[in-house]
């Protein structure tokens, strides 16, 4: 039997913990900011308080081995999360990841998503890889995966049509022997 991630991952300057009822208003600040939810087209608009409580709800309900999510508190508020999605029949896992705009720029979307990358591979060994993906036209997360030691995969052109446009979606991957590299092990 797999054994869950730790559900508190600390980092040097905040903590990555589970969701809690009480992140709603916290949720909602930042999600109904237009340009953050910018590229995430499968959230409604406008966001309601409804809709983070929907979230919340979720994430309070989400087996925590095949689906892995945190709420990353920094001073003390919910400014965003990380989550992985496991395919451990193929050792692997996505990542996801957000952070309130009034955070962007600061490292810690870096700083969190590898504190999740390294505790993953750490405690899956057999797990192979883990790989992002994003509008192409989201450079920032484009970053933060190339800053992760992420390779570039490939753009599926048009792979995906959201809120009625069709997109094309960037493809990031990090093998454990380059994650491996990358700590010197």
């Amino acid at each position: 039997m797999r054994e869950p991630l730790p559900a508190d991952i600390e980092t040097a300057r905040f903590r990555l913990r589970p969701w809690r009822l009480d992140d709603v208003n916290d949720v909602l600040a930042y999600a109904q900011d237009p340009e953050w939810s910018r590229y995430l087209r499968l959230l409604p608009v406008p966001y309601g308080k409804e809709d983070a409580e929907r979230f919340i709800a979720r994430q309070l309900l989400r087996d925590a081995i095949n689906h892995a999510a945190w709420a990353l508190e920094f001073e003390g508020r919910a400014v965003g999360g990380v989550d992985l999605r496991f395919k451990f029949e193929h050792a692997l896992a996505e990542i996801g990841y957000s952070l309130a705009r009034t955070h962007w720029n600061k490292g810690l979307c870096t700083e969190a998503a590898r504190a999740v990358i390294d505790t993953t591979f750490s405690a899956y060994l057999d797990l192979n890889r883990i790989h992002a993906r994003a509008d192409n036209r989201n450079t920032a997360s484009q970053r933060v995966m190339e800053k992760l030691g992420m390779t570039r995969e490939g753009v599926l052109r048009m792979s995906r049509v959201e809120r009625g446009e069709a997109f094309d979606e960037v493809w990031y991957g990090i093998l454990r022997p380059e994650w491996a590299e990358s700590k010197g092990a």
